[in-house]
């Protein structure tokens, strides 16, 4: 007797596409452009002309495994760029267009990219690297004409006469290719599978976490170069909900807008864009009446502000946890859960498992409530970087995130600093999150960072730096609130007012930045 088995079924992330083609195919991807207009196109649509991308691309020369780098913003021509590339088999290696010419040069000469797709307005930049590289990339440009040596992706989609069909390549294929921010370190290339990304696409779903369904317009603000749009063009498609794209305006007044027009009912980005948001519905009134979650990451959730977007806008904040080795999502906070806070960043769904260890990786004998260094492993979880043999993992599989973290009796995960971030005054460790969770919580203070300054006697203080809501607060109103919440040695020597508190590329403070202007010892630094 022969036993039965199951259809194999390839988890690529073509899937995602054409299932939305067949059974949403009116559901709609909306880019918003100068002046208040937008572009719509439905999902049959969309896969039809990513189909055509591919045939473009084959053309080209691209083959399976060949890697296509992307400089753009986020619209639905870096999404049918997207599923053009992957839905062939080749790798989408996606730039940063925020980041040094430099710095993208070297990312496209370590991945070899055959050719690099950018935005009309980036095509200056995209220049730069190309000439930086040693094999430079052909150009093509989307949204918008081409000009000289770069040529425009839309005319060739028009004359291709049929779309490439896709799949028929394994499921551990390489689909993408991200390099880490660099805030901590030199950058590292991370390569996404369609497995991977299949599996994080499906966990990102669950009711617990992003729960996105099909009657949801999910706004995605966070960047498609950086980590993946935290899957955001994947799991839109894959239940057929409206994805809505601001291109490159990310102000307050063009996101309001842009929610009120296309009744956005899900937002998703750093913390500092619904500042912004925030900030612009402050000053100049006005409701958005349709949005009911912003989902935060990429950076710490200051509490004051999370009260202030729930009580002004009527909206459910969830917080999260993730990093670009984890595809992203690691955390997030369960919109139903009644106890969240801005300092929790949720539980793991399924597929993901989290350890809290000593310095030296062993795991910790109590594992709740107590704070440790997180280690992290799942099935979209880094093994190792790009062009490198040694492992990221322990023996194990664990890979330590440089987080340092507490998990409560719940379960939910805190993110309690960063272990590059601590500072040692005296032989004694400073943690600088807990006081930033502590200023950052003040109303009149916006954003919040806390640095080590090189001291002749104790090797290195805090200092504080704000950007603040009400420049008139003293400095004794913004440390008096530390006593007793902290240890006494642990209260900053010196408060900083910055008029515009420095943002990295991926929308976080600029600890780097702020260490380089303001790190050094106090008679250096005021010299």
């Amino acid at each position: 007797m022969i036993d039965g088995a199951m259809q194999p079924f390839a988890l690529t992330l073509d899937k995602f596409l054409e299932h939305a083609a067949k059974w949403r195919p009116t559901s709609e991807v909306v880019t918003a452009r100068e002046g208040g207009k937008v572009d719509r196109i439905g999902y049959a649509d969309l896969k039809a002309r990513s189909q055509k991308v591919s045939a473009v691309l084959a053309g080209l020369g691209v083959g399976l495994g060949c890697r296509v780098a992307t400089l753009a913003w986020n619209t639905q021509a870096h999404v049918e760029a997207w599923y053009g590339v992957m839905g062939m088999g080749a790798v989408c290696h996606t730039l940063n267009p925020r980041l040094t010419p430099n710095d993208l040069a070297a990312m496209v000469e370590r991945s070899a990219a055959r050719i690099l797709i950018a935005s009309a307005d980036l095509l200056p930049l995209a220049r730069e690297i190309a000439e930086r590289v040693s094999a430079p990339p052909r150009l093509l440009v989307i949204d918008g004409e081409g000009e000289g040596d770069a040529a425009a992706l839309e005319p060739m989609i028009a004359g291709a006469a049929e779309g490439l069909a896709w799949g028929g390549f394994d499921e551990t294929a390489p689909c993408g290719l991200c390099f880490t921010s660099g805030t901590t370190g030199a950058p590292k290339g991370v390569t996404y599978t369609h497995r991977a990304s299949y599996l994080h696409t499906l966990r990102s779903l669950q009711v617990d976490t992003m729960a996105l369904a099909g009657g949801d317009a999910v706004l995605t603000v966070v960047p498609m170069f950086h980590a993946n749009a935290w899957g955001l063009p994947f799991a839109a498609p894959a239940v057929g909900a409206k994805l809505v794209l601001p291109g490159r305006n990310a102000d307050g007044a063009s996101l309001a807008r842009l929610i009120r027009a296309e009744d956005v009912t899900v937002a998703v980005g750093v913390p500092t864009v619904w500042l912004g948001l925030l900030e612009h519905l402050e000053a100049e009134g006005g409701e958005v009446p349709s949005l009911k979650r912003i989902l935060v990451g990429g950076a710490p959730m200051p509490p004051a502000l999370m009260a202030r977007l729930e009580a002004r806008l009527g909206v459910v904040v969830q917080t999260s946890w993730g990093m670009t080795e984890l595809s992203p999502s690691g955390t997030v906070m369960s919109a139903a859960d009644p106890g969240r806070t801005a300092a929790q960043a949720g539980r793991p769904a399924v597929g993901v498992d989290l350890m809290v260890a000593d310095s030296e990786g062993r795991p910790l004998p109590e594992q709740r409530n107590v704070e440790g260094h997180l280690h992290v492993r799942g099935a979209a979880v880094i093994e190792r970087y790009f062009g490198e043999t040694k492992p990221a993992v322990d023996a194990e599989g664990w890979f330590a995130t440089g987080d340092l973290a507490r998990i409560d009796e719940a379960g939910n995960l805190y993110i309690t600093g960063r272990a590059k971030d601590l500072i040692k005054s005296g032989g004694e460790w400073i943690n600088p999150a807990e006081i930033e969770a502590v200023v950052s919580a003040l109303p009149e203070v916006s954003l919040a960072a806390v640095i080590g300054r090189q001291d002749p006697k104790w090797g290195e203080r805090p200092i504080l730096l704000v950007e603040l809501r009400e420049p008139k607060a003293s400095d004794a109103a913004l440390l008096e609130p530390l006593k007793g919440k902290v240890a006494s040695w642990w209260i900053p020597d010196e408060v900083v007012r910055l008029k515009s508190m420095p943002l990295a590329a991926t929308g976080k403070i600029d600890k780097l930045k702020l260490r380089a202007e303001y790190g050094a010892g106090a008679a250096e630094a005021a010299t």
